[in-house]
């Protein structure tokens, strides 16, 4: 030891003390010093890890869902009973209008054809996100894996890119029930119907995996807290160690497709179902179809506004305090308000319902 120059030597005692204290790779950076290494060595634990942090991030393996965390016990108790009575209520409502819609024959028709499916989507959609927001209102630990959060993210892609198209589907039905009624049963056959539903669902799972794959093409190594109630696109982006503009702005470019095309197409349908309403019905008859119109474009414009807020505003202009109400609007507001807006007011709905009813006390 006596005949080694005094800093070999202690460059010895430091790695026999420590062979694993610094990752020798001369790649990682510049060369470490030795008075470097005794620094380092006097370290506290958390200036050490930190430091390592730094120099070699590690890859993320899992999020923290943030949600409500940061409100009151009382809060969230309250929050907790309002969501699950709201998620009840719409499971109920859309699962009675399935049941109905697929098995009464009396209601054979497109449109209820059309809004079987829709409330089977709202189904999907609300069961993807407030389950797991209701069990992070109750328990402490909102840590979600890789796994769980790309296939949340991908569920909701493909549940609400198939409901955006099938709402555009839905109206353009109305327009020919209303404005070609002749020609109805020709133009909105049963196998166009089954084609339009399958274009919805198909744009749906096609367009999820390219967003998927555009929100988790990058590595992530930051902050692994999302500051929403789930994973949403545009917050998890953020957390990426690469430039995420090139993945946003694929994202607003898919978005203007994906909800302002359907959007011009139903504004368009009902424009033309008004307008022929108003040259042709009588006084009572237009106030019903006004009610009818202006009923189902507060709902199509909730939906599409709150998404369009997520998905095409800079991230900028975002914030926990706007990207929740937006988010709950559109995730668990306007599922359970399309079943009474599009069913529980028409009279065929409600007499299948009752027959329903007295099918089952009969049974």
């Amino acid at each position: 030891m006596s005949s080694l120059p005094y800093k070999q030597a202690a460059g010895l005692q430091q790695n026999s003390l420590h062979p694993h204290s610094i990752p020798v790779d001369p790649s990682s950076g510049p060369e470490i010093s030795t008075a470097n290494v005794i620094t380092f060595m006097y370290q506290s634990p958390w200036r050490r890890s930190k430091t390592v942090d730094l120099r070699n991030s590690s890859t993320v393996t899992e999020f923290i869902l943030v949600g409500f965390e940061k409100s009151s016990s009382s809060t969230q108790a309250l929050l907790f009973a309002l969501f699950l009575a709201l998620y009840s209520l719409a499971m109920a409502m859309n699962g009675l209008i399935i049941f109905i819609t697929w098995t009464d024959p009396r209601l054979n028709s497109p449109m209820y054809f059309f809004l079987g499916h829709l409330s089977f989507l709202d189904v999907c959609f609300i069961t993807t996100t407030i389950p797991q927001m209701l069990i992070h209102l109750v328990v402490k630990n909102h840590i979600v894996s890789f796994v769980s959060c790309s296939t949340q993210m991908y569920l909701v892609f493909c549940a609400g890119v198939a409901e955006c198209i099938l709402l555009a589907f839905m109206a353009y039905d109305r327009y020919v029930a209303i404005c070609h009624p002749l020609s109805y049963a020709q133009i909105m056959s049963r196998q166009v119907c089954v084609k339009l539903v399958s274009t919805a669902w198909f744009f749906g799972l096609i367009n999820g995996t390219f967003l998927e794959y555009l929100s988790f093409r990058n590595p992530f190594c930051r902050d692994n807290h999302i500051e929403n109630f789930f994973c949403e696109a545009p917050i998890v982006i953020a957390l990426s160690c690469g430039d995420p503009q090139f993945s946003l702005k694929m994202i607003f470019a898919d978005a203007i497709v994906v909800l302002l095309s359907p959007m011009v197409l139903i504004v368009i349908s009902y424009a033309h179902i008004l307008a022929s309403i108003l040259g042709r019905a009588s006084s009572s008859g237009r106030g019903k179809t006004f009610s009818t119109c202006a009923s189902h474009l507060t709902v199509v414009i909730f939906f599409y506004t709150s998404a369009m807020f997520s998905y095409m505003n800079p991230r900028s202009t975002h914030g926990p305090d706007k990207d929740k109400p937006f988010s709950l609007l559109y995730t668990i507001i306007t599922p359970m308000c399309n079943p009474i807006i599009y069913s529980f007011r028409n009279k065929e709905m409600k007499g299948a319902m009752v027959r329903a009813l007295r099918r089952a006390s009969l049974a």
